[in-house]
């Protein structure tokens, strides 16, 4: 009976993430300047006006750390969106494909985002607000064994704080 009534309200809580709120934020948005990008109800300086710029990730080279001439444009980007929002901090994580040993794959992870990290920090970004974190190979972005799932899972996500 217990199990019933907890099943319940484990479905009603579910139903209850999936409603979606009237949105509130487009007319505020729009009478500060709009939105960035045209993007919608996207709120400025927020993980998601990261995301919609299609700047919140690098990729890498296999067992590689260094960074590509489309990363390096990519993290001056990121760098610029600091610069318009300097109450945002961020943090970078840095992630692997499945190959490998899991003591490798975190401390390559641990070098992409560091990377990623020095790269932004030479371009004026405060060191204070960039954190970094290894996951390795525990958070896959794409799901997969080939070549195709490896190449978008090698890379370092920046996510606004």
């Amino acid at each position: 009976m217990n199990v019933k009534i907890l099943g319940a309200f484990g479905a009603l809580a579910l139903l209850a993430a999936c409603s979606t709120p009237a949105d509130t934020t487009s007319a505020s948005a729009a009478g500060a300047g709009g939105t960035m990008g045209g993007a919608g109800s996207v709120t400025p300086g927020s993980q998601e006006d990261l995301v919609a710029s299609g700047n919140d990730r690098v990729f890498f080279a296999t067992n590689a750390s260094a960074l590509t001439s489309d990363s390096r444009g990519k993290l001056d980007q990121q760098a610029a969106f600091l610069s318009r929002y300097p109450q945002d901090n961020v943090q970078i994580a840095g992630n692997c494909d499945e190959r490998g040993t899991e003591e490798f794959n975190i401390a390559l992870g641990q070098r992409r985002a560091n990377s990623a990290r020095d790269y932004m920090v030479a371009r004026g970004v405060a060191g204070s607000r960039v954190t970094t974190i290894s996951y390795g190979k525990d958070r896959p972005t794409a799901l997969g064994s080939d070549e195709s799932a490896w190449q978008q899972n090698r890379n370092a996500i920046t996510s606004v704080r």
